[in-house]
């Protein structure tokens, strides 16, 4: 028996098409809009504008810490993002939830080259930033 193939009506195809473009355009809109505020955070570490740098915190980093908190953390814990010289986007994902998750190579002012992991959570209609983890980078300059 021959096989049957059933085409798709061509504006049924079309519609599959720009749905399937619109949602991967939207993605990678999404990974690119969401890497904007870890950079102007790090901009504002730079400048030790720490209330600044606060601002682009999600609402549960704002519950784990207080403003002064949040301060002593970076500097204590993440030392080459409370002073970076440099830092670049070097990857983004979307997420299935709809998170962004970067890797930034970040060069401290100590000398020392991370791979920054950033997630990044839509919230008031922007992104924010809901933890980051670091690792040594062997790779790249930052």
């Amino acid at each position: 028996m021959p096989v049957m193939r059933r085409r798709l009506p061509p504006a049924l195809l079309l519609l599959a098409v720009v749905l399937l473009a619109t949602a991967t355009h939207g993605a990678a809109d999404d990974a690119a809009q969401a890497a904007d505020p870890a950079l102007r955070q790090l901009d504002a570490f730079r400048r030790n504008d720490y209330d600044t740098a606060y601002t682009f915190a999600s609402v549960l980093i704002h519950r784990l810490f207080d403003r002064q908190a949040f301060e002593r953390m970076v500097k204590t814990g993440y030392p080459e993002i409370a002073d970076s010289v440099r830092a670049h986007v070097a990857g983004r994902r979307v997420a299935p939830d709809g998170s962004v998750h970067l890797v930034i190579k970040i060069r401290g002012a100590n000398g020392e080259r991370i791979e920054a992991l950033y997630e990044m959570v839509r919230e008031d209609g922007g992104w924010k930033i809901n933890g980051v983890s670091t690792r040594p980078d062997p790779g790249e300059d930052a």
